[in-house]
């Protein structure tokens, strides 16, 4: 059974030369897996991955189906897509530095995210707190805690975002872009962190990122999206093999480990 269904989203914003859709048609199906979203910059992933959390607001519009454990988002007030959020379905959002409140501590925002959801004793939520920044493995959880966000490293704040989404325990998480703003020696801890969680507590995975190797690293399926549309959906482990020509043109601009070309290719544009 399908954890999520999506079935022709589409997403518009209004320009001076009329609505231009930046998601237009896109489909597919998600059980208890981890399912890779891919593409360039401007491609679609990220605004797929807040339509599905009801974010695009006016005068942005969405059309289509969105099917999230059998219930019909579409359908849902605003109040109750409130009590879907962060408890059933959960958003890590690209950088931490924008995306937690500075003026409050890491251990308060945690707190918030699992207040909103469940009513706990105090020392019974601090627990969890505590219990939370060890899982996504800081050292010395509670100092941490005490802490603001400009206080901790670039790597700390995105496992605090992580801790932040994964407290109320959601069955969907959608990662955007979660290691965009990490050096490289970090990106492997925290994808490694995140494939742990997932498989531990059973959840399913959207990871949206344009690095495609990394992708098929830590991901079951790819799907891969260009102007809003899906091209191409393969397995993980056969990635290398797509047929889609622009699935080949963005795997042929990868750089090689060593590299002997003497030219990196690129896109070709359509002038």
């Amino acid at each position: 059974m399908s954890l999520l269904s999506v079935d022709n989203l589409q997403v518009s914003f209004p320009t001076p030369r009329g609505r231009v859709k930046v998601v237009d048609g896109v489909s597919f199906d998600l059980g208890r897996e981890r399912l890779g979203i891919v593409g360039e910059s401007g491609s679609g992933k990220s605004i797929t991955g807040r339509a599905i959390l009801r974010l695009i607001r006016p005068p942005g519009r969405v059309s289509g189906r969105l099917v999230f454990d059998g219930r019909d988002l579409a359908g849902l007030s605003e109040r109750d897509m409130r009590k879907l959020r962060g408890a059933r379905i959960s958003m890590i959002m690209q950088d931490p530095r924008y995306s937690l409140n500075p003026v409050m501590t890491v251990g308060t925002q945690i707190e918030e995210a699992l207040r909103v959801h469940e009513r706990l004793p105090r020392h019974a939520m601090r627990a969890r707190v505590r219990a939370m920044l060890e899982a996504v493995r800081i050292d010395d959880p509670d100092r941490v805690a005490r802490l603001y966000p400009h206080e901790v490293s670039g790597g700390m704040g995105q496992r605090v975002m992580i801790a932040m989404m994964l407290i109320p325990r959601p069955s969907l998480l959608i990662a955007d872009e979660p290691t965009s703003a990490l050096d490289v020696s970090v990106q492997g801890d925290v994808l490694r962190l995140i494939d742990d969680l997932v498989r531990d507590h059973g959840m399913g995975l959207i990871l949206i990122s344009h690095d495609l190797p990394l992708v098929a690293r830590y991901c079951d399926r790819i799907v891969v999206m260009n102007a809003g549309r899906i091209l191409e959906t393969c397995p993980a482990g056969a990635l290398n093999t797509a047929r889609h020509p622009y699935t080949q043109g963005l795997l042929a601009a990868v750089p090689q480990m060593p590299e002997t070309r003497a030219e990196l290719p690129v896109m070709e544009r359509a002038t």
